[in-house]
């Protein structure tokens, strides 16, 4: 019997808990709009692809409309000059970043190299690279 009592007691005390948690967290909260931002129009009750999209994919999905096709800075880029007063610019979002470069055209391995952030280097081909700071865009206010 009292086992019976202190297992109604356990149930009623969470139960309890729970409802105290949700009462605080709607209380002085405004209600967010599951549907802002994700479909065109009021009479459209299905989003599309950019609807249904969330974290990195819809950043690239809302960059892309914006026209910038490489949010990311994935694509390839072309060794500049390449000398310690004119190295190649690296852009990244970050304090460091891994670079790939191909020395030869022909070569069939990519020889891989950290760069940091105010600290030029040297790839083994004798090209020099340096991280440049790129400003993070907010494409949702737009």
């Amino acid at each position: 019997m009292a086992s019976q009592l202190s297992r109604n007691f356990a149930v009623l005390a969470r139960r309890a808990a729970r409802l105290s948690c949700a009462r605080s967290m709607s209380g002085g909260a405004s209600v967010v709009d599951p549907q802002k931002g994700k479909v065109v129009s009021d009479k459209i009750s299905m989003p599309d692809t950019l609807g249904h999209s969330v974290g990195p994919e819809r950043y690239e999905l809302l960059a892309k409309l914006a026209g910038n096709e490489d949010p990311f800075e994935m694509n390839v880029k072309k060794r500049a000059k390449g000398t310690k007063n004119e190295p190649t610019l690296i852009p990244s979002l970050y304090e460091k970043r891994l670079v790939g470069c191909i020395c030869e055209e022909d070569a069939t391995c990519i020889n891989w190299m950290h760069l940091h952030k105010g600290e030029p280097k040297r790839c083994e081909c004798g090209y020099w690279f340096n991280l440049v700071e790129v400003q993070k865009v907010d494409y949702t206010e737009q």
